[in-house]
């Protein structure tokens, strides 16, 4: 264990410089706004053109940071001298990064007086990377939580300064369990920032065992297949709800499924199994599809391509499901 900031006079108010760009990202900036510490300025990643208009949309963060009155910046890179200028010359004590989207090089992480400190959604080791809340929950993971770490060049290697943990509901979805985490880091990062300026902050290094990496999600990984146990299938929909939704085909047209649960269905036990993606029933309840291993997945709220998701009751209502499948 080593003591943060070296040998650094402790301050009991820090100049903050705040990086980030998604909705993730906005709880933690409000917690510094309103902490003892002054945020001096904001990064964020360039306005990006989108929808049929291509009109250039502001990230959360941004749009956060304007509504509070702060500067903002949006450097393209920090590889360019300009932009390592810029953060070198509003002279921070630390600079805070919560899934900003750009990479800082060796010479923009010195740039601050303290040095950067990040905010990830998972109990280091265990998934570093892009995308540790969909993993955790792919994974059948009971805990997670958040860790505030100094930054170093390598993905998500360096020292945590604070961690907390959190159980991961039965019915926590992707959205559900980003909301809380981004909640919890906001809180987290509030009281190191706390710990940092009085000189009691701790560092320790992160273990070499139990590291596992958590990679960006892929559209590809949305479709379901159906010869995966129920339990399977319905992390993956918890994991991909909101985005970027799980989905099926039937008669040939995409079926996003929003919501569902793992089912046992009376009289099938003992039965041959239906093949997988054979609907099994059609209930007001849900509409239950075979799994492999025997499962079945009650799917509680769906989706037809170009449609707005319904339950399953409205869905039977409109359509038959009599003797279909699902691929």
């Amino acid at each position: 264990m080593a003591a943060t900031a070296a040998d650094d006079p402790p301050r009991r108010s820090l100049r903050l410089g705040f990086a980030g760009t998604p909705a993730f990202a906005v709880a933690a900036l409000d917690a510094l706004t309103q902490s003892q510490h002054r945020v001096a300025a904001v990064f964020t990643k360039t306005d990006r053109a989108a929808g049929r208009g291509q009109k250039l949309h502001l990230s959360p963060v941004k749009a956060r940071a304007l509504a509070l009155g702060l500067p903002v910046h949006q450097p393209v890179t920090f590889k360019e001298c300009a932009a390592r200028e810029e953060l070198e010359a509003l002279r921070l004590d630390a600079l805070v990064v919560v899934a900003y989207g750009l990479i800082l090089p060796e010479a923009a992480l010195r740039a601050p007086r303290l040095g950067c400190f990040n905010i990830h959604a998972s109990l280091l080791p265990r998934w570093r990377g892009a995308a540790p809340i969909q993993r955790a929950i792919l994974a059948g993971d009971r805990m997670t939580g958040v860790s505030i770490m100094r930054m170093e060049e390598k993905l998500d290697t360096g020292p945590v300064l604070a961690a907390r943990a959190i159980e991961i509901g039965s019915l926590d979805t992707g959205g559900t369990l980003h909301d809380r985490l981004a909640a919890l880091g906001g809180d987290l990062i509030r009281s190191t920032m706390d710990d940092l300026a009085a000189g009691r902050a701790v560092e320790a290094a992160q273990p070499q065992d139990g590291v596992t990496y958590a990679e960006k999600i892929s559209k590809a990984e949305a479709f379901i297949d159906w010869r995966e146990d129920a339990e399977q299938v319905l992390r993956k929909v918890r994991a991909f709800n909101p985005a970027p939704v799980a989905e099926t085909r039937w008669n040939g047209d995409q079926l996003r499924i929003w919501e569902a649960e793992a089912a046992r269905t009376p009289g099938l036990e003992g039965s041959d199994p239906l093949a997988p993606g054979s609907v099994v029933s059609a209930l007001p309840a849900g509409i239950e599809v075979a799994c492999g291993r025997g499962g079945v997945l009650r799917i509680r709220r769906l989706q037809r391509a170009g449609r707005k998701p319904v339950s399953a009751a409205e869905f039977i209502r409109a359509h038959r499901l009599d003797g279909a499948s699902f691929a």
